[in-house]
């Protein structure tokens, strides 16, 4: 969540999330026209890249370089590519390929899957924990969790009535969140035994289609946006233990019987009762277009970050203690001349303490010959932890030739 790539009827963009008030663009390419598929290896110089002009074909570029390290063709259009340090997943809508991202051989293509016509999946950004989330099957909401370290199929879970809509891990890849077509309800599962460890309701008076769904790094926040104008963030904690103790009320009373009632009913009837309301919402300016979020640390706070189809960025204040309506703060142009737009509260250049995720941008040393600063998968965007040079081998992928980790800016 430390940087977002855009493609457009021209090209594509990169841009560095590492300040509000500024918006970095890293790159930009006009080489091959309506990009409908730009994924970043992080903050590498590894961009892979599927255009509606030859969209069963795949672009590896070295952005930086200006060099395509290679591209592969496949039998039907590409939907959907998923990457981490160690495996990039191409999605097709009746097949999935797996290829080592050290040197782009294909390791495994799982064949005759389930209909996915909107190519979902979700891949764990934690290379040591490479599983695979897609739908195990097209008419419920089964979920096929797969190994892409040892190649194996680890476990289907159970995990809605109807079909999936939205599957996403958590940076360690211990945990894995999904949600149906009807978007009513968002489910947490333990990875990889698939057990369930929260519910939370979205809503009950309509569906909608769930487009976004986002761990925060720390894993303590999820959020999910739909095409409706609301985004809703969850907290991960079981609050039966936070509670404090309820007055001696009639309704307090009632709470307690109801909650012990629930000891007796159905696993199914229990959970339902057991969900959690939102703990922090956002009301967008518009409704109906596709956005993404994502929940980042920017100059030392929590932030909810969304990006509409319509080519802007709005960056809210998320307050991780009582939550409630988040705060836009700023508001970008992703496809204009890169001039900000701001609202009216736009004032926040408080001489803020500046943290790693402020300062990720700045040029620093040239990194040894043995370890190169970069993203570890417990948390290292925020930390600035090292990465071996071992995990980037000699081969046709080589990212440690430049001080790219953290992100370069230009």
């Amino acid at each position: 969540c430390s940087s977002l790539a855009i493609g457009t009827t021209t090209g594509y963009r990169l841009f560095s999330l590492s300040s509000v008030e500024q918006l970095d663009q890293v790159h930009e390419s006009n080489e091959i026209p309506d990009v409908y598929i730009v994924e970043r290896l992080f903050s590498s110089s590894l961009v892979v890249v599927v255009s509606h002009a030859k969209p069963q074909q795949m672009n590896v570029y070295h952005f930086k370089k200006g060099t395509e390290i290679c591209n592969y063709s496949y039998s039907s259009n590409i939907l959907s590519i998923r990457l981490n340090r160690q495996r990039l997943v191409v999605c097709l809508e009746e097949s999935i390929y797996i290829h080592n991202i050290k040197d782009m051989k294909l390791l495994k293509t799982i064949l005759d899957t389930p209909p996915n016509t909107t190519g979902l999946c979700a891949l764990s950004i934690n290379h040591a924990n490479s599983y695979l989330a897609y739908p195990g099957s097209a008419t419920s909401g089964e979920i096929a969790l797969y190994d892409g370290n040892t190649l194996k199929t680890a476990c289907t879970i159970p995990a809605h009535d109807g079909p999936l809509a939205a599957l996403a891990f958590n940076s360690t890849g211990s945990k894995l969140a999904s949600a149906s077509e009807k978007g009513t309800v968002i489910r947490v599962f333990s990875i990889p035994g698939g057990q369930k460890l929260y519910e939370f309701r979205r809503g009950m008076k309509r569906y909608v289609n769930i487009s976004s769904l986002v761990f925060s790094m720390d894993s303590q926040f999820l959020c999910a946006s739909s095409n409706t104008e609301t985004v809703h963030i969850f907290k991960l904690e079981h609050l039966t233990d936070s509670r404090p103790e309820e007055p001696p009320t009639w309704s307090g009373y009632m709470g307690k019987m109801f909650q012990a009632a629930t000891n007796y009913l159905p696993a199914q009837v229990s959970g339902m009762m057991n969900q959690d309301r939102a703990f922090a919402t956002v009301r967008l300016h518009i409704s109906g277009q596709r956005n993404i979020c994502a929940l980042s640390t920017i100059q030392k706070l929590p932030r909810l970050l969304v990006t509409t189809s319509d080519g802007h960025l709005y960056i809210y204040n998320l307050d991780p203690q009582d939550g409630g309506e988040c705060v836009l703060i700023k508001k970008h142009s992703l496809l204009g001349s890169g001039k900000m737009e701001e609202n009216k509260e736009n004032d926040l250049r408080s001489p803020l303490p500046q943290s790693y995720a402020a300062t990720v941008a700045r040029q620093s040393t040239v990194p040894s010959t043995s370890t190169m600063p970069g993203y570890s998968e417990d948390g290292g965007a925020l930390r600035g932890e090292v990465i071996p040079e071992h995990e980037f081998a000699t081969g046709p992928v080589c990212l440690d030739d430049e001080n790219e980790f953290p992100p370069v800016s230009i």
